[in-house]
């Protein structure tokens, strides 16, 4: 039977999942109770995408504003600190800034212009043409010439924001917006520099600067204190809000996880199920200009039958080019044949016209990111078949 269905991905309704729960046995049951129902068929190479938030919450991945506040204090001495680009995010850094402040008196922090990193906007409907990069604005400046500064979805002031969460915890704050990088040392020679994916060319140069200490938060929270969670690789980086005080880091073992995870659904479905834990998906909002990745990487860990790159053609063009005298049944076979075969002279020039080589996981992730949503659809699980179908795939 010829199947009409390509590539499909579902979100899975799970159980709520709890600090130290048994993830895998979530996840088995759930996808267990869809094979029962007939919802899910399972075939060889289905992909199944857990969020990294229950892999974090399985491993109780968690740490509080003092935890991070011991770890800062044995990387500098000093009374005073400089943050260096964080991301505006109440949910991505507001708990880490009070954690790295509360060691210190004076905390300087430095913010991009006219957006963060990943596109949060500072200035909404920014019309400049050309930003300059040389200029360094106090609070009152940079209001003075554009405005009290809203975010355009939440509204919220981040400039306002960040300065009162200092001062509740009773340290002194001086903000400073400006895209040069060093403008902050000439404040201060302790810095944390709080991007993501810009971490350590930004490090590095500042670093290259005399009297200059600078380190990432990567470097922050990558060994237990007092019993909390850590993360060797990533540090602060890709945490989530937990409570007022406490925040989620991103999962330790998740490689671990998705080879287990794999080898116990394979044993159930008798199927070769890969396995990916997925975070942000890389993927940029026409609208609102914000790229969505504020986690280090897509997928922390993936079995190995997803590592590489798609190898496709782009049928458009080989239809238009190649075959544009075929139709019906004839293109079809015609298209099959070419594609199974890899027939050059039939494909000609077109062969050479792939898709735009990116990696299995940052595609698929950015597909279950998708798929689950960030809100309340309760689908932490994603299960996906046909993704490595092609136009010769029947069943």
């Amino acid at each position: 039977m010829k199947r009409v269905i390509g590539t499909a991905s579902m979100g899975l309704r799970a159980p709520i999942i709890k600090k130290g729960d048994d993830v895998n046995k979530a996840v088995i049951d759930t996808i267990k109770t869809a094979i029962d129902n007939g919802e899910i068929i399972p075939r060889d190479r289905d992909i199944v995408g857990v969020t990294e938030t229950i892999v974090a919450k399985g491993e109780a991945n968690y740490a509080g504003i003092s935890d991070i506040a011991k770890d800062v204090a044995t990387k500098f001495s000093g009374d005073e600190i400089g943050i260096l680009f964080p991301i505006l995010s109440r949910n991505r850094f507001a708990i880490c800034l009070k954690g790295i402040a509360k060691p210190f008196k004076k905390v300087y922090l430095q913010l991009s212009f006219p957006s963060d990193e990943v596109g949060n906007s500072l200035v909404p409907d920014f019309k400049e043409a050309v930003v300059d990069n040389s200029s360094i604005f106090t609070e009152k400046e940079f209001i003075e010439k554009y405005g009290q500064p809203k975010h355009p979805f939440t509204g919220v002031n981040y400039l306002e924001y960040y300065r009162n969460l200092i001062k509740e915890i009773g340290v002194d704050i001086e903000i400073i917006i400006s895209n040069d990088p060093k403008a902050i040392t000439q404040k201060v020679k302790n810095v944390i520099v709080a991007t993501t994916h810009t971490r350590k060319v930004l490090t590095d140069y500042l670093n290259a600067e005399k009297g200059v200490k600078a380190i990432s938060l990567d470097m922050i929270m990558t060994k237990s204190i007092d019993g909390s969670g850590y993360n060797e690789r990533y540090g602060l980086l890709g945490s989530n809000k937990s409570t007022e005080d406490m925040v989620k880091l991103f999962p330790r073992d998740a490689k671990s996880f998705a080879d287990k995870l794999s080898d116990e659904l394979t044993a159930v479905t008798g199927k070769k199920i890969e396995v990916l834990v997925y975070g942000d998906g890389a993927f940029k909002d026409p609208q609102g200009r914000i790229w969505e990745l504020a986690d280090p990487v897509v997928s922390p860990g993936f079995t190995d039958g997803l590592i590489g790159t798609p190898n496709e053609l782009k049928l458009k063009y080989i239809v238009d080019n190649e075959l544009g005298a075929l139709d019906g049944e004839e293109l079809e076979s015609a298209m099959k044949d070419a594609i199974s075969e890899k027939d050059i002279d039939l494909l000609g020039s077109m062969a050479s016209e792939g898709t735009t080589p990116r990696q299995y996981t940052d595609l698929i992730g950015s597909l279950c990111d998708l798929t689950s949503g960030s809100g309340d659809k309760g689908t932490p699980i994603v299960y996906i078949q046909g993704y490595f179908d092609n136009y010769t795939t029947d069943n």
